[in-house]
């Protein structure tokens, strides 16, 4: 489990994104690997929306990740204090679909295997999303069998 605090600025967004990556590469799943290329865009969308969409002046947001090795899932949890609720681009709520922006949760959509949002304890809201990795190969050396 991996879980910091970051500013609520771009810059913000980033460091949360490359320290998700270097935590991924601890867990096995190496910088430029498919997982972890997936798992770090999804930190970047959602990083973005909380800074972007999701930012109170003066509360910082929440990065959680977490990684089931035997299911091969990664999930990735971004918690704010914004009390609005985040939708897809295109829908009737969020306004035309051939806006310039509002993306991020369709790409989300797109490579991650569930997405959601959840209250949270206090103000504001988590939104996460499960990402599926591949499960690497026990670490652990293989004794043979004697006799």
């Amino acid at each position: 489990m991996f879980v910091q605090r970051f500013s609520a600025t771009r810059r913000g967004a980033r460091l949360a994104r490359r320290l998700a990556a270097h935590h991924l590469d601890l867990w096995h799943l190496p910088y430029g690997g498919t997982a972890s290329d997936t798992v770090t865009l999804v930190v970047a969308e959602l990083a973005a929306n909380a800074v972007l969409h999701g930012r109170v002046p003066g509360r910082d947001f929440e990065l959680r990740l977490g990684y089931d090795r035997s299911a091969g899932v990664v999930r990735v949890e971004v918690s704010d204090t914004h009390p609005g609720r985040p939708g897809l681009c295109g829908t009737a709520a969020r306004g035309p679909a051939d806006a310039e922006g509002g993306r991020g949760l369709l790409v989300v959509a797109a490579v991650a295997a569930r997405w959601g949002v959840d209250d949270r304890l206090g103000p504001g809201k988590t939104v996460w999303a499960e990402c599926a990795v591949p499960v690497p190969p026990d670490p652990r050396p293989v004794c043979p069998l004697r006799g």
